[in-house]
């Protein structure tokens, strides 16, 4: 059993979906409840369809998720997707799916919510519960 160690600000994040299976919740519920209103209309109660995607960079078409690329493609877009306003683990959730849940530390949420220190990020995912299974990264 790993030793429990005491996150820090540089202590990266990401979203387990381990979590999600071990609390029997549908993570893809979640992700469509993240959708813009204009993608929601699109998707309506849709939630597993593959798309084929191009690309931009390099040209290959890929088979991905459709909700979860109308999200990053769209929705995260959105000049109010996140703001002031959004609550802030709501904020750091999308912030998780518009980049491909690559992992992030406090210090590096930060940069993508301005209005929002690093110390407050910490505390928020290091503290109480689990939210919606943002958790500390493997080998951290």
């Amino acid at each position: 059993m790993a030793k429990w160690v005491r996150p820090t600000l540089h202590t990266k994040y990401h979203i387990d979906f381990d979590w999600w299976e071990e609390q029997n919740l549908d993570f893809r519920t979640y992700l469509s409840a993240q959708l813009c209103t204009s993608c929601k209309e699109q998707y309506g109660e849709q939630t597993s369809e593959l798309i084929d995607w191009v690309d931009p960079t390099t040209a290959e078409v890929k088979r991905v998720d459709g909700l979860w690329q109308a999200l990053k493609s769209c929705c995260s877009n959105q000049p109010d997707y996140i703001n002031e306003q959004t609550p802030l683990t709501t904020a750091i959730f999308r912030i998780f799916l518009a980049n491909d849940n690559r992992p992030l530390s406090p210090l590096e949420l930060s940069e993508k919510l301005p209005h929002v220190h690093p110390d407050i990020i910490l505390r928020t995912l290091s503290k109480g519960p689990v939210y919606r299974g943002i958790k500390p990264a493997p080998n951290e």
